[in-house]
Protein backbone atom coordinates (compact mmCIF):
# COMPACT_ATOMS: atom_id res chain seq x y z
CA UNK A 1 0.00 0.00 0.00
CA UNK A 2 1.26 3.48 -0.70
CA UNK A 3 1.31 6.06 1.04
CA UNK A 4 -1.48 8.00 -0.57
CA UNK A 5 -3.38 4.40 0.35
CA UNK A 6 -2.73 5.12 3.67
CA UNK A 7 -6.27 6.05 5.92
CA UNK A 8 -8.54 5.73 3.06
CA UNK A 9 -11.62 3.56 3.96
CA UNK A 10 -12.18 0.51 3.51
CA UNK A 11 -15.26 0.95 0.88
CA UNK A 12 -12.65 2.99 -1.04
CA UNK A 13 -10.37 -0.03 -1.35
CA UNK A 14 -13.00 -2.81 -2.09
CA UNK A 15 -14.42 -0.84 -4.63
CA UNK A 16 -11.09 0.24 -6.15
CA UNK A 17 -10.25 -3.82 -6.00
CA UNK A 18 -12.97 -4.12 -8.53
CA UNK A 19 -11.52 -1.50 -11.23
CA UNK A 20 -9.01 -4.06 -12.44
CA UNK A 21 -6.16 -2.83 -14.49
CA UNK A 22 -7.45 0.97 -13.34
CA UNK A 23 -7.01 0.19 -9.29
CA UNK A 24 -4.09 2.64 -8.99
CA UNK A 25 -6.23 5.51 -10.50
CA UNK A 26 -9.02 4.83 -8.75
CA UNK A 27 -7.61 4.63 -5.28
CA UNK A 28 -5.88 7.94 -6.34
CA UNK A 29 -8.91 9.51 -7.13
CA UNK A 30 -10.53 8.17 -3.70
CA UNK A 31 -7.98 10.08 -1.81
CA UNK A 32 -7.93 13.27 -3.50
CA UNK A 33 -11.66 12.96 -2.30
CA UNK A 34 -10.29 11.98 1.14
CA UNK A 35 -8.49 15.05 1.20
CA UNK A 36 -11.27 17.46 0.52
CA UNK A 37 -13.42 16.08 3.20
CA UNK A 38 -10.53 16.25 5.51
CA UNK A 39 -10.59 19.98 4.47
CA UNK A 40 -14.04 20.16 5.12
CA UNK A 41 -13.92 18.42 8.24
CA UNK A 42 -11.11 20.33 10.19
CA UNK A 43 -11.45 23.67 8.84
CA UNK A 44 -13.09 26.22 10.97
CA UNK A 45 -12.71 29.57 9.05
CA UNK A 46 -14.44 29.40 5.87
CA UNK A 47 -11.54 31.96 4.19
CA UNK A 48 -9.05 29.43 5.33
CA UNK A 49 -11.02 26.42 3.57
CA UNK A 50 -11.42 28.38 0.59
CA UNK A 51 -7.38 28.64 0.57
CA UNK A 52 -6.77 24.96 1.18
CA UNK A 53 -9.33 23.97 -1.85
CA UNK A 54 -8.12 26.76 -3.91
CA UNK A 55 -4.53 25.25 -3.53
CA UNK A 56 -6.13 21.46 -4.94
CA UNK A 57 -7.81 23.64 -8.04
CA UNK A 58 -4.13 25.02 -8.59
CA UNK A 59 -2.45 21.51 -8.42
CA UNK A 60 -4.75 20.63 -10.53
CA UNK A 61 -4.25 23.26 -13.38
CA UNK A 62 -0.67 22.97 -13.07
CA UNK A 63 0.19 21.78 -16.98
CA UNK A 64 3.69 21.94 -15.60
CA UNK A 65 3.12 19.03 -12.72
CA UNK A 66 5.44 20.75 -10.31
CA UNK A 67 2.95 22.21 -7.76
CA UNK A 68 2.44 19.99 -4.66
CA UNK A 69 5.43 17.71 -5.88
CA UNK A 70 6.17 15.60 -3.08
CA UNK A 71 2.61 15.45 -1.58
CA UNK A 72 1.94 11.84 -1.96
CA UNK A 73 -1.71 12.35 -3.62
CA UNK A 74 -0.58 14.73 -5.46
CA UNK A 75 2.33 12.40 -6.74
CA UNK A 76 -0.08 9.30 -6.98
CA UNK A 77 -2.83 11.01 -8.89
CA UNK A 78 0.14 12.24 -11.76
CA UNK A 79 1.67 8.75 -11.40
CA UNK A 80 -1.67 7.04 -12.43
CA UNK A 81 -3.15 9.88 -14.91
CA UNK A 82 -5.91 10.88 -12.31
CA UNK A 83 -5.22 13.98 -12.35
CA UNK A 84 -6.45 14.22 -16.05
CA UNK A 85 -9.48 13.03 -14.83
CA UNK A 86 -12.73 15.10 -15.34
CA UNK A 87 -14.82 15.95 -12.91
CA UNK A 88 -12.07 17.11 -10.14
CA UNK A 89 -12.92 20.60 -10.34
CA UNK A 90 -16.43 20.10 -10.11
CA UNK A 91 -15.51 17.29 -6.97
CA UNK A 92 -13.76 20.82 -5.24
CA UNK A 93 -16.84 22.91 -5.69
CA UNK A 94 -19.25 20.52 -4.10
CA UNK A 95 -16.81 19.94 -1.35
CA UNK A 96 -16.78 24.18 -0.74
CA UNK A 97 -20.43 23.71 -0.14
CA UNK A 98 -19.97 22.43 3.26
CA UNK A 99 -16.95 24.66 4.03
CA UNK A 100 -18.30 27.95 3.30
CA UNK A 101 -21.81 27.72 4.29
CA UNK A 102 -23.13 27.41 7.99
CA UNK A 103 -26.13 25.81 7.18
CA UNK A 104 -27.20 23.74 4.32
CA UNK A 105 -30.70 24.23 2.40
CA UNK A 106 -31.63 22.19 -0.26
CA UNK A 107 -29.91 24.52 -2.81
CA UNK A 108 -26.39 23.73 -0.75
CA UNK A 109 -27.38 20.43 -0.41
CA UNK A 110 -27.95 19.78 -4.33
CA UNK A 111 -24.70 22.07 -5.32
CA UNK A 112 -22.74 19.92 -3.18
CA UNK A 113 -24.20 16.33 -4.61
CA UNK A 114 -23.61 17.49 -8.62
CA UNK A 115 -20.19 18.59 -7.29
CA UNK A 116 -18.97 15.86 -4.99
CA UNK A 117 -21.13 12.49 -6.42
CA UNK A 118 -20.90 13.82 -9.82
CA UNK A 119 -18.10 14.73 -10.64
CA UNK A 120 -16.67 11.93 -8.19
CA UNK A 121 -18.57 9.13 -10.58
CA UNK A 122 -17.05 11.11 -13.52
CA UNK A 123 -13.80 10.62 -12.61
CA UNK A 124 -14.05 7.49 -12.18
CA UNK A 125 -15.69 6.44 -15.10
CA UNK A 126 -13.08 8.59 -17.03
CA UNK A 127 -16.06 10.31 -19.06
CA UNK A 128 -14.80 13.48 -21.38
CA UNK A 129 -13.86 16.77 -19.59
CA UNK A 130 -17.96 17.84 -20.54
CA UNK A 131 -20.19 17.49 -17.92
CA UNK A 132 -22.49 16.66 -21.53
CA UNK A 133 -20.49 13.68 -22.54
CA UNK A 134 -21.28 11.76 -18.72
CA UNK A 135 -25.10 9.88 -18.87
CA UNK A 136 -27.50 12.05 -16.93
CA UNK A 137 -28.02 8.83 -15.01
CA UNK A 138 -24.44 8.25 -14.13
CA UNK A 139 -24.33 11.80 -12.67
CA UNK A 140 -27.92 11.66 -11.03
CA UNK A 141 -26.24 8.08 -9.40
CA UNK A 142 -23.21 10.06 -7.88
CA UNK A 143 -25.19 12.36 -6.70
CA UNK A 144 -27.33 9.66 -4.45
CA UNK A 145 -23.71 8.36 -3.54
CA UNK A 146 -23.14 11.24 -1.99
CA UNK A 147 -26.10 12.12 -0.48
CA UNK A 148 -26.03 8.76 1.40
CA UNK A 149 -22.40 8.88 2.16
CA UNK A 150 -22.92 12.61 3.64
CA UNK A 151 -26.08 11.37 5.85
CA UNK A 152 -23.79 8.69 7.58
CA UNK A 153 -21.46 11.25 8.49
CA UNK A 154 -22.96 14.05 9.63
CA UNK A 155 -24.18 15.17 13.16
CA UNK A 156 -27.69 17.10 12.69
CA UNK A 157 -30.29 14.21 12.41
CA UNK A 158 -32.23 16.79 10.02
CA UNK A 159 -29.59 17.53 7.38
CA UNK A 160 -28.86 13.33 7.52
CA UNK A 161 -32.86 13.56 6.39
CA UNK A 162 -32.49 16.04 3.90
CA UNK A 163 -29.69 14.18 2.22
CA UNK A 164 -31.59 10.75 2.17
CA UNK A 165 -35.21 12.15 1.07
CA UNK A 166 -32.85 14.20 -1.76
CA UNK A 167 -31.13 10.86 -2.20
CA UNK A 168 -34.43 9.12 -2.29
CA UNK A 169 -36.20 11.54 -5.26
CA UNK A 170 -33.20 11.50 -7.57
CA UNK A 171 -33.34 7.66 -7.95
CA UNK A 172 -36.05 7.32 -10.32
CA UNK A 173 -33.05 9.00 -12.60
CA UNK A 174 -30.69 7.11 -11.59
CA UNK A 175 -31.98 3.78 -11.83
CA UNK A 176 -32.44 1.75 -15.27
CA UNK A 177 -28.81 2.75 -16.33
CA UNK A 178 -26.20 0.09 -18.12
CA UNK A 179 -23.65 0.04 -16.15
CA UNK A 180 -20.70 -1.06 -18.56
CA UNK A 181 -18.07 -3.87 -17.03
CA UNK A 182 -15.52 -1.32 -16.55
CA UNK A 183 -17.86 0.94 -14.48
CA UNK A 184 -18.14 -2.30 -12.02
CA UNK A 185 -17.03 -0.10 -9.04
CA UNK A 186 -19.59 2.38 -9.44
CA UNK A 187 -22.54 -0.33 -9.84
CA UNK A 188 -21.40 -1.24 -6.98
CA UNK A 189 -21.42 2.21 -4.92
CA UNK A 190 -24.19 3.20 -6.26
CA UNK A 191 -26.23 -0.13 -5.65
CA UNK A 192 -25.13 -0.21 -2.35
CA UNK A 193 -26.45 3.85 -1.48
CA UNK A 194 -29.68 2.78 -3.33
CA UNK A 195 -30.37 0.02 -0.89
CA UNK A 196 -29.77 1.77 2.18
CA UNK A 197 -31.42 4.88 0.75
CA UNK A 198 -34.57 3.30 0.31
CA UNK A 199 -33.89 2.01 3.80
CA UNK A 200 -34.25 5.40 5.35
CA UNK A 201 -30.02 4.63 6.30
CA UNK A 202 -27.05 7.17 5.62
CA UNK A 203 -23.57 5.40 5.02
CA UNK A 204 -22.30 3.04 7.74
CA UNK A 205 -19.14 3.59 9.85
CA UNK A 206 -16.49 1.18 9.34
CA UNK A 207 -16.09 -2.11 7.42
CA UNK A 208 -18.87 -4.92 9.49
CA UNK A 209 -19.34 -8.14 8.47
CA UNK A 210 -22.82 -7.70 7.07
CA UNK A 211 -21.41 -4.62 4.86
CA UNK A 212 -18.56 -7.48 3.56
CA UNK A 213 -21.36 -9.65 2.55
CA UNK A 214 -23.44 -6.95 0.94
CA UNK A 215 -20.50 -5.88 -1.11
CA UNK A 216 -19.66 -9.10 -2.47
CA UNK A 217 -23.78 -10.14 -3.38
CA UNK A 218 -23.91 -6.79 -4.93
CA UNK A 219 -20.05 -7.58 -6.82
CA UNK A 220 -21.48 -10.89 -7.88
CA UNK A 221 -25.30 -10.88 -8.23
CA UNK A 222 -26.16 -6.63 -8.57
CA UNK A 223 -28.51 -6.87 -5.90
Amino acid sequence: MSEADEGLPPLALLLAAHAGARAQRHRAIWAFDGRLAKVARTTSDRAIGQMRLAWWNDVIEDVDARKGRGEPVVDAMRASGAMAAPGLVAMIDGWEVLVVEPEIDADGLRDYAVGRGGGLFRALAEMGADAADAPEWLVAAGQVWALWDLAGHVDDPALADAALAMARDLLPQADGGRWPRGWKPLRIAFTLARQDVLAGRGAPAGMSRALAWRLLRIALVGR
